[in-house]
């Protein structure tokens, strides 16, 4: 609702404000320094004039270069030669914010919370080795993200010295 009266007052006597501004003075540059009149002149003689001293110091100068020798690895391996395990992840039904690609030895937050789900369900078949080996992870990692990453744990510890509400 503001736009609109703001809208009224700026729009009002819009032409007539503008002639006025097109119509000040514009301000005037500040004047040139003076320069003599030979002074562009000067300076391309003397751009143009061959100075057989510097000719003479520049002839004295040989420039020799040599490339180093290219070793060139050929195992029969096309480019290119590193190539990263790359692995899907679905958030759900929001497309846009799906993780497109993981790299190897890496894992997205979705595959984590996969992974403990899957362990917290079935240790036994689900295995820090096992887990290691499908997702390309260090065993040490594995480990320490079994022992030490538990979002599905909540535990509610009940204030001690507050009075208690009575439900009505």
């Amino acid at each position: 609702m503001g736009a609109r009266v703001t809208r009224v007052f700026s729009k009002f006597n819009l032409e007539s404000r503008a002639h006025r501004e097109i119509a000040k003075a514009k301000p005037a540059p500040a004047p040139r320094h003076p320069q003599p009149a030979d002074h562009t002149d000067r300076f391309q003689e003397e751009i143009k004039r061959k100075d057989d001293h510097l000719h003479t110091l520049l002839k004295e100068v040989y420039v020799e270069s040599k490339d180093p020798v290219m070793h060139v690895k050929n195992k029969g391996e096309s480019l290119p030669s590193k190539r990263e395990e790359r692995r899907l992840t679905k958030v759900g039904n929001l497309a846009p914010l799906d993780i497109q690609s993981v790299p190897r030895g890496k894992v997205a937050i979705v595959e984590v919370l996969t992974i403990l789900h899957n362990h917290l369900h079935s240790p036994e078949t689900w295995t820090a080795e096992k887990i290691a080996k499908e997702y390309s992870l260090e065993l040490k990692d594995v480990t320490d993200l079994l022992a030490f990453f538990i979002p599905f744990a909540l535990e509610i510890f009940p204030p001690q010295d507050k009075k208690q509400l009575k439900p009505r």
